[in-house]
């Protein structure tokens, strides 16, 4: 079946009509390209960072967060997180 022959996904209310759909659909039929990856941030947020920034900069980082979807707060956790991964040592 090509792209154009799938169905587009339906858009749920609920989780509950999410996972039914899910449970039950062939996800075969569907086209799914318009999907992306998702990050889950699953630990308490218990510490609290507060710093300065450029004007410029931190308007930049909202704009980019609104672009991604996501608060500005957990972009700048995103690449606190990318930086720290860039400081282990590879195995």
């Amino acid at each position: 079946m090509s792209k154009k022959d799938k169905k587009p996904l339906p858009v749920f209310k609920t989780d509950e009509e999410a996972e039914r759909f899910v449970e039950e659909a062939d996800l075969t039929d569907y086209d799914l390209s318009g999907g992306h990856t998702v990050r889950f941030e699953f630990s308490k947020k218990t510490a609290q960072l507060n710093m300065r920034l450029p004007e410029d900069q931190l308007t930049a980082l909202k704009k980019a967060a609104k672009q991604q979807g996501i608060p500005y707060t957990r972009l700048v956790r995103k690449f606190i997180d990318q930086g720290m991964q860039m400081l282990r040592p590879s195995s």
